[in-house]
Parts: structure tokens; sequence; C-alpha cells
């Protein structure tokens, strides 16, 4: 078996180190002959768009060695697809410079740091490529340029020491951003004149830096650089040969983009490409036989299959690797949701905190499986997310958190059905509405519910649960582990007791006992039932008062050594809930 590249994105390493590699090289001939003079990839975190980019890069770019030598790529591409195409593709192999970008460690606390990371990245491409700085072919004042900009890093640290007041630093900030703003056009014309070839420009994760900076406060600064530097490198740039970047979102409003006529937009909803960013079917049932799980195989497609981009139906394949890598080292081992775990997942978190009646609505109706229709529209800005709820379900379709389901016309709008596509991202949904029920309940009062308990008040330990319960998202109403967790979450700061949880009573296991600290003080014993439908609540709740007495649970307690129990049964229902009481 081979290695499974946990973490890897060199498209090389794959190949030297002999990981295991789904093959995507067919990504190659298609941006040659369907891609855009620059090409536009929106996908998802995590489906493969850096290893893609890498693989680019390693299949078009003219590499020498230390002695001058031209390095043969073809052992890169051995046994792979790209193999069997025509000699008109093949021909391109090796055969241009190339520019590869990422802009993901811009996402910093601030402007300052934020262009200083991509200068810092930058630089990185111009000292890989510095083997042109002494060629004769290069324009004086060009060359005089990129050595400049190369430098830039050491010049600043010792001009930083100089600066004292933030005024200082920010207008120094703004001069080195302009300075580097036209920086990837400047190593373009550097490299076409030592190669005799326009350049390949490669950018990844270009929207990092607008949404983190959006988050942070410094939006407007943030994008007139990312627009000043595309506008450089993309649209005046005549030493460009073709570009491709990648993002999880388009941003055209704030005209990043402006005038570049040679764009072409490919987002998970177009027809082409759809196959090389996630593992499609024969991929991920592949991939499980390689490794003996293809027992696994409903169970992987349950809960990481599931996202359509354009007429192709793919698994998210970090999740698929996770998995694979997982069960490898433990058959045994549960399934988990590995996407959560590779970002903060804020914009759920987000939403559900500020959502209003008709989200929660549709939150109900997406998390117990069903559907919703709304408006689909592509040109999404960060800014714009929270504007209407239209922005906010698109930018979660193109993110990744629904899945289209179908599509129609109505006058000039496209209607699309959306659904949560699988388990893992259900849990995501699951996972933040638990979170957030329980920091609104943490927030509330409990002084109340308390001193209901000690007074046997049933009508207000009621009234306390229904209110709190109707704040709630109505999927929980289903789930009974949900009331229990949600009740004994209540129990936790009950001056003078401790709560347990399914502790052996008499002869059985009560739900829940608030055990007193002080001896004079009863305990408490909590039986808590669930019905779906109102008309069963009064049977709900008699069998819970029944159970508490068949199965000695008071006597428990007092062979415990307590003085008294005061006896709780409890049937919820969806957001209501009936409460009666035994004392002894």
């Amino acid at each position: 078996m081979k290695k499974i590249g946990i973490g890897y994105e060199n498209y090389k390493d794959f190949v030297v180190d002999g990981l295991y590699y789904v093959d995507k090289t067919l990504l190659v001939r298609d941006i040659v002959k369907e891609g855009g003079k620059v090409t536009l990839f929106t996908r998802p975190r995590r489906f493969g768009k850096t290893l893609a980019l890498s693989m680019l890069q390693t299949f078009f770019e003219e590499e020498r060695d230390f002695d001058g030598r031209i390095i043969d790529k073809m052992p890169y591409f051995k046994g792979k697809k790209i193999m069997s195409c025509g000699q008109d593709i093949l021909s391109k192999m090796g055969q241009y410079p190339v520019i590869n970008l990422s802009l993901k460690s811009a996402a910093q606390a601030d402007f300052y740091t934020s262009i200083l990371k991509l200068r810092d990245e930058i630089v990185r491409e111009f000292i890989r490529h510095n083997y042109v700085e002494q060629s004769e072919e290069i324009d004086e004042n060009v060359r005089n340029i990129f050595v400049d900009l190369k430098k830039g890093p050491a010049d600043w640290t010792e001009k930083e020491k100089t600066l004292k007041t933030k005024e200082e630093k920010d207008e120094s900030i703004k001069t080195e951003a302009g300075r580097y703003s036209t920086s990837i056009r400047t190593l373009s014309e550097v490299l076409k004149a030592y190669h005799k070839k326009n350049v390949i420009i490669l950018i990844d994760e270009y929207d990092v830096p607008l949404e983190n900076a959006y988050r942070l406060g410094f939006y407007d600064e943030m994008i007139g650089f990312v627009r000043s530097l595309f506008e450089s490198a993309l649209k005046t740039n005549n030493s460009l040969e073709l570009a491709v970047i990648t993002g999880c979102l388009r941003i055209s409003k704030e005209s990043i983009f402006t005038g570049l006529n040679n764009l072409a937009m490919n987002s998970i909803r177009a027809v082409n490409f759809g196959e090389y960013f996630g593992f499609t079917q024969a991929e991920t049932d592949e991939l499980l036989k390689d490794y003996n799980l293809s027992d696994d195989a409903e169970l992987v497609r349950d809960w990481y299959d599931g996202y359509l981009f354009g007429n192709s139906e793919v698994y998210n394949p970090w999740s698929v690797t996770k998995y694979v890598y997982d069960h490898v080292l433990d058959p045994s081992r549960l399934p988990e949701a590995y996407w959560s775990n590779t970002s903060s997942n804020s914009i759920i978190k987000d939403m559900i905190e500020n959502a209003d009646e008709s989200v929660k609505v549709n939150l109900d109706t997406l998390v117990s499986g069903g559907n919703v229709e709304k408006v689909v529209h592509e040109d999404i800005t960060y800014g714009d997310i929270y504007d209407n709820e239209d922005n906010l379900w698109n930018f979660l379709y193109f993110t990744g958190y629904m899945k289209k389901v179908s599509e129609r016309l109505q006058d000039d709008n496209i209607y699309m059905t959306l659904t949560i596509p699988n388990k893992e991202v259900r849990s995501i949904y699951k996972n933040q509405i638990k979170q957030w029920f329980e920091n609104r309940i943490k927030e509330i009062d409990y002084t109340k519910f308390y001193d209901a308990i000690i007074k046997k008040n049933s009508k207000g330990i009621e009234d306390f649960l229904s209110g709190l319960l109707s704040k709630s998202i109505s999927y929980f109403d289903s789930e009974e582990s949900f009331y229990h967790g949600f009740f004994l979450s209540l129990l936790y700061w009950m001056p003078g007791y401790t709560p347990k949880s399914n502790r052996e009573e008499g002869n059985g296991r009560t739900d829940i006992v608030l055990y007193p600290k002080r001896p004079r003080d009863p305990a408490y014993i909590f039986e808590l039932k669930i019905r779906k439908k109102f008309s069963e609540m009064e049977d709900g709740l008699e069998e819970a008062l029944n159970q508490i007495v068949e199965k000695k649970y008071v006597e428990g307690i007092l062979d415990d050594g307590y003085i008294g129990a005061v006896s709780y049964g409890i049937c919820f229902c969806k957001k209501s809930c009936l409460v009666g009481i035994l004392d002894k």
C-alpha cells in the first residue's frame, strides 16, 4: 500500500515519495483547450486546489538543474492520464516560466502585517528565479527594479527600526504596498526576457486576505492592494501566457477583475472542470478498494459524498483521504467530521447567532433532511453576505455548505433548490446550533428555576423550561439526548447541589439526581420522558412517575444516607413540557 499523503500539497512529493495520488492530470489538457487567458476556479476549501496548481506548475514550468541543464518533466507524469494526450498538449510540458503565488499567508491581524506577509511571499518567488539576475538579455532598468524588490525585506528591517508612531508605520506600509503591487508584472517581464517565452501565473487562495480583512476591519485597504496586484499581473501584462487563480468565492463588485475581459469564471455551477476538484465515485471506490475498505463504501458515501460541481457528483477529497488514513490504522474507528476541523466554520456560527425566524425555519428544514429554495447569484462580496437572506444562502452554497438539488427559471431569476450535502456537513450545523443554544442559556438567570424546584412549583418549572425551548431550533425536538443534555446543563449551577446522571439507585438507573452538599437538604430525582404528540404527554408523565416508584429510586437515595428526596417526572414534547411531583 502506498503512503497516504496527509498534509502534502506539492505534486512532486507525491511522485518522488511514492504517495497515493488520485490522477487529476487531465486538468492540463482542459486548461489548454477550454480555459481562458485567465481562469478563475472557485471551490470549497480543502478540495484540492493547491495540489492542482502544483501539478500545473510541475507540468508547464521549464526548470534547470545546478549546471543549467533543462530538467526532463516526463518522469513526473509517467503512467499518468495526461500522457495519453496528443503532441499538441505534451509539447507544452516544461516549456514556460511559471510564477506560483499563494495569498493565504495574508490572513493576519492587521493590514500592516498582512502586506509584509504578502511581500515575503512575492520575494520568495523572486529568489526562486534568482538565476535570471545576471542575464545580459534583461534591460538594465528592469534588472535594477528586480534586485530592489528582491532585497526589500532586508532594507525594511532596518527602516522599521526608525518608525516611531502609528502614522509613520501606516505611511510606510502604504509605500511598501505600492512597490509590490506591480511586482508580479515586473517578475513576468524579467522571466520573459530570459526565457524568450510568455509566463504562466498561478495564484492560490486569492480571496483569503479579503475574507480575513473583512472580518478584522481593513477590507478597503486590502481590496486596493489586491486590485492593483491583479490589474498589473493579469490585465496590463504583455508577458502573460495564461493564468489560473483559485479561491472559495467569486469577488467582483469591488472591481478586482475590472476590465479583465480575458477572465473565464468557473464556479461549482459550471459544467466543465467539475471532476478535477474532489473525488468522483469511481475514484473513491478505487481508493477504498486499494486499502481494503470497500465494505465501508456506503458509510463513506453517507458522510462525505453529495457535492455537485456542474454535472459531476464528487466526494470531499480531504475527508475521504483522512477517513482512509485513519481506518487503515484503526478499522474500528468511527467516521468523523474531518472537514469541520479545518477552519472555524464562522459563517455558520454567525448565521445561527443572527438568525431571524425565517432563517430558523429554514435551518429546521435543512437539518431535518429537507430542502429550501433560494434565488441564486454568484456576484457576492464579503461585505454583502449579511445584507439579505439570499446572499447568506448563496454564500453557503458556493463555499460547500449546501448542495444543489435542482434549479428553475422564473422571470429573470434562477431559483435553486438546496439541501445539506451529507452527514459530515449536517454535523457542522448541528454542533454550531447546539453551541449557540448552550451559550444562550448560560446568559439566563436561573434563580426562578432553582427556586421553583425547591418550592415544588411544577408550573414554575414548566414555564421556565418551555421559555428556554422556544429559543431552540426545532430539529432537536426529535432527539431524546438533546432534552437530557439540555436539562442536565441547567442544574450544574444550582447552589448547594451536585447533579449526577444515570447513577444506579434502587433497582435501576435514574436519569438525573441532584445530591445535596448539606446533610439536612433533600435530594431531587428527575425522570425524563419524550413524546412526539401533545396528546401523549400525560401518559408520558405518568410513566415517568410510575418508574420512580417501581424502580424504588427514593429508597436507594435514603439507603445512601440522605434524609429525604423529592421526585420529579417530566415529559417533553417539542417545545413544551409537563411536570409532576412525588414527595417523600
